[in-house]
């Protein structure tokens, strides 16, 4: 049994484990060892308290699954980032900002679940376009993306991660997917 329903504010802690787990399950080899090590679930649920991701009036919305043994995966979508960029959104396009699925759940659709919700979402609010966000190097995500009828579409970016000391950031590149909303 799996429901999907709106986040609330006390998943923060939960979804934040799923969001870690998700980033050092399916960044391992991608991402250096020292940034997955470094991450910490309690961080993470205050990020999460502190962008308001239960906000209903905030422009994004997260969806989380939850299982019998609780939140299992969680999806974040709203009108698109030009340039990654929250405060400057483009209302012709819909994005998923993120979705993560605990890993001990990979490969038993809940995804596919998360994806689906997101899209009706996204129709709902009009969207015929959805475009995302994946790291180049992050095969297992692309070809979940594009067995749910999304592609690449051409543009390209880096994502950046801050690295302690005063070094310079971690740089990896990204390539945008695109698809019709109600694909999949």
């Amino acid at each position: 049994m799996l429901t999907i329903r709106r986040e609330r504010p006390d998943d923060a802690a939960a979804a934040a484990l799923v969001h870690v787990r998700g980033w050092q399950a399916g960044y391992a080899g991608i991402l250096p060892d020292e940034v997955l090590a470094r991450l910490d679930v309690a961080t993470w649920a205050r990020r999460r308290r502190d962008v308001g991701t239960s906000d209903p009036d905030q422009p994004f919305t997260t969806l989380v699954a939850e299982g019998p043994a609780g939140i299992v995966g969680h999806v974040r979508f709203g009108p698109y980032r030009n340039e990654q960029d929250e405060d400057d959104l483009d209302p012709a396009y819909g994005e998923i900002l993120g979705l993560y699925v605990d890993p001990d759940h990979w490969g038993t659709g809940v995804g596919g679940r998360l994806l689906a919700a997101a899209r009706e979402a996204l129709a709902e609010r009009g969207w015929t376009e959805l475009r995302l966000w994946v790291l180049i190097d992050n095969v297992r995500a692309r070809r979940f993306y594009e067995r749910a009828g999304l592609a690449p579409d051409g543009a390209r970016s880096v994502y950046r991660i801050a690295r302690p000391g005063g070094l310079a950031p971690y740089v990896f590149p990204e390539i945008r997917y695109s698809g019709a909303v109600g694909a999949g």
